[in-house]
């Protein structure tokens, strides 16, 4: 299945000849949208996700995409993506530019995804390295830093055990609920799901304690 995506702003109208592209390509089922550089959130990138997430288990599923820049706005969001792809073995179509082209993140264009997730990994050692640095400053002052977090163990311990047992992505972001901060009651986006399933689970070494 060929499911095609598509996103302008809303002041160009390069919506019609992405869509004409995607038309050309055969995808069976398109999704597209008209966002303004400040909206965070992206409903039809969402549902594009949820469709090739609930197909990939029974059927092979291509994303398919005018250009890379149609998929992601920024770096860290197309690390983000990507991840979501590879975990769910969806395979990205890149109709233009230097990469054009099918990237199966088990098979052939697997670099491309290989190469995200190694800077998936360089920034998160960069970020982590960041706030043991902000602790140990603050702790030195006396202070405690820091904002809470949007996952906390309980939660991230329930969506990988979702996970394990096939449930979509989407569904796990509706059965999860933020317990602090701002957001507190409110069901965690789905970036926020795909960045914590992201990460590796520790393993039995890290967890278990030490012998006294």
């Amino acid at each position: 299945m060929r499911i095609g995506y598509a996103c302008g702003s809303t002041s160009s109208p390069e919506l019609d000849s992405q869509l004409d592209a995607l038309e050309a390509a055969r995808c069976q089922h398109v999704f597209s949208e008209q966002v303004s550089a400040g909206i965070k959130t992206r409903p039809e990138l969402d549902q594009a996700l949820a469709l090739a997430t609930r197909t990939a288990p029974r059927h092979p599923v291509i994303l398919t995409v005018h250009e890379l820049n149609r998929l992601a706005r920024n770096t860290a969001e197309l690390i983000t993506l990507s991840a979501a792809l590879q975990s769910a073995d969806i395979r990205l179509e890149l109709l233009t530019g230097p990469l054009a082209g099918v990237h199966d993140p088990n098979g052939p264009g697997s670099m491309l995804f290989a190469v995200l997730a190694a800077a998936a990994q360089l920034d998160r050692d960069h970020v982590r390295e960041k706030t043991r640095e902000g602790q140990q400053a603050a702790a030195a002052k006396g202070h405690r830093s820091g904002r809470p977090k949007v996952f906390d163990e309980d939660m991230l311990v329930l969506a990988r055990r979702l996970r394990d047992q096939g449930v979509s992505v989407p569904d796990i972001a509706q059965r999860l609920t933020i317990t602090n901060g701002k957001n507190a009651g409110q069901h965690p986006s789905l970036a926020s799901v795909y960045r914590a399933l992201a990460e590796p689970a520790p393993s039995h070494a890290e967890c278990s304690t030490p012998a006294r």
